[in-house]
């Protein structure tokens, strides 16, 4: 079967360990099920895992993506939830859970396995494209706002970063449920998307914001923490999903952090019940993920490059 893999492992220069060509099919397995790729998205997980991050040179080649929406054995349309062993499903006793592509082989492809606990039937308001976009972004966003921030309705929230896909997702997302959203970016044309999307403002990374806000997702890292931090009410919470940026701010800002008393989340994707709660969200609401570009799997380089050179607003889907 046709697929994109990761054939190298390169640091620095990710793209070069890429290929694109025939793989073999999945194999059988005890517990879990094959499906046929209608759509899969790219995330910075697939470039990372380019780099090495959380994939060894003994694990290659490996197909890379973790997002899938599309027809199961049954013939059902379906949408897969990423998170490998979450559940204990499908894997051994001793086995932690992972994401999909650090153990086994990836989306990105004519048909991929997974437990068949992982695969989750698709609204039939959602097509496959959209809802290839959710179980990684927008269900890390998902879990950041209504999970590990605990806002509610008329709350506020910055987003830092806007463009990036957890961001793009937590802007939409904090809009359909009611809460006033800020956003950066050192784009202006990512700015005015921002506003598009429904942020009441968007700034420079760094700019003061009109109000202190109730929570913020940060993705960003160590350019924006500190900003991040400062732009808290007392008692509000910081959560934290990635960094693109860099692991180590400048500026730790703990004074500010004890003495305001702020919280700060690590988050790291979402489970199940929560994929489940974003696609219905989705279908009763009307809120569609953000796509940048869809592309034809044999163009999977194209979007790996514009992710690579932050070139996109929202999403890079691929279809089979």
């Amino acid at each position: 079967m046709f697929a994109a893999y990761a054939a190298r492992i390169d640091p620095d220069q990710p793209l070069s360990g890429l290929e694109l060509g025939d793989r073999p099919e999945p194999a059988d397995r005890a517990g879990w099920t094959t499906v046929s790729v209608k759509a899969a998205s790219l995330n910075h997980h697939d470039l990372w895992s380019l780099r090495g991050v959380g994939l060894g040179a003994e694990s290659l080649p490996m197909i890379l993506g973790c997002d899938a929406a599309g027809i199961d054995a049954e013939g059902n349309e379906v949408v897969l939830h990423s998170v490998i062993g979450q559940s204990g499903h499908g894997v051994g006793a001793d086995e932690p859970r992972s994401i999909l592509t650090e153990r086994y082989q990836g989306t990105f492809a004519e048909r991929v396995a997974v437990p068949e606990w992982n695969v989750l039937r698709k609204p039939k308001e959602l097509s496959f494209e959209e809802a290839a976009c959710l179980p990684t972004a927008w269900l890390t966003a998902y879990r950041m706002l209504f999970t590990n921030a605990g806002v509610r309705p008329g709350d506020s929230v910055l987003v830092q970063g806007a463009g990036g896909g957890v961001a793009t997702a937590a802007i939409v997302l904090a809009k359909a449920a009611g809460l006033r959203v800020y956003a950066t970016s050192r784009d202006e044309a990512k700015r005015a998307r921002a506003m598009e999307l429904g942020a009441v403002a968007a700034v420079e990374p760094g700019a003061r914001l009109p109000q202190r806000v109730d929570a913020v997702i940060e993705t960003v890292g160590a350019a924006t923490w500190s900003h991040s931090v400062k732009s808290l009410r007392p008692g509000g919470t910081l959560v934290i999903s990635g960094a693109t940026s860099g692991p180590s701010p400048k500026a730790a800002e703990l004074n500010r952090i004890f003495f305001l008393e702020l919280k700060v989340v690590g988050s790291t994707m979402g489970t199940k019940d929560e994929l489940e709660g974003l696609l219905n969200f989705c279908a009763a609401t009307g809120v569609r993920p953000v796509i940048d570009t869809v592309l034809p799997l044999d163009r999977a380089r194209e979007g790996f490059a514009k992710m690579a050179e932050g070139d996109l607003f929202g999403k890079v889907v691929l279809t089979v």
